[in-house]
């Protein structure tokens, strides 16, 4: 058969590369009607002791937000029961693009939380947990101690805020307002 595959071989999903007759499925493959298939773009490996075919991808997988994923965002608009987080790092992988998150009142802190306006404002960098992708949308929370805001700016005068007690207090202007902070805030700014 013409089709028969080598190891190293280059593939695309669909190719033919062996029969079940002579290699077991492996990763990257499937099997129909009794003809082994490529699942995924990659190179061919024929493991002829212990006849098992399998592709390795050529490619890493496109990092997207998942279920328990650590993701680094812009606050992009906040309301006092959510806000709008505009999520452009996953761990840390930075995405080519940005994904939209939804940071709920109710998913800030274990504690209760009255306002996201105690918690975040716009254009804040903040860390947050994805807890759940329900109707294709990101849902954040930050009700963990390494989770929250980790570079904030002054509403008022638009200069650094540094953790003051429980408050954020402004290093020019002195305004003093609220955040959900990360535990690494302050040493972040050093």
């Amino acid at each position: 058969m013409d089709w028969v595959r080598r190891s190293g071989q280059f593939v695309v999903p669909g190719d033919r590369i062996g029969v079940i007759e002579e290699f077991m499925p492996g990763p990257g493959t499937y099997v129909r009607d009794g003809i082994l298939y490529s699942k995924i773009t990659g190179r061919v490996l024929l493991d002829m002791l212990n006849k098992r075919a399998s592709v390795y991808p050529l490619v890493r997988r496109v990092a997207v937000p998942r279920v328990r994923s650590i993701v680094t965002g812009q606050v992009a608009d906040v309301q006092s029961k959510f806000a709008l987080v505009r999520i452009y790092k996953v761990e840390e992988k930075v995405l080519p693009g940005f994904f939209t998150g939804v940071l709920h009142v109710s998913d800030v802190s274990h504690g209760y939380v009255e306002s996201m306006f105690d918690a975040c404002r716009t254009g804040d960098i903040l860390r947050a947990r994805v807890i759940s992708t329900k109707n294709r949308v990101y849902h954040l929370s930050t009700a963990e101690d390494m989770l929250g805001v980790i570079y904030a700016l002054c509403s008022k005068c638009g200069h650094l805020l540094i953790p003051k007690r429980r408050m954020m207090k402004c290093v020019k202007c002195g305004n003093v307002e609220k955040r959900k902070i990360a535990s690494d805030y302050y040493r972040r700014m050093k």
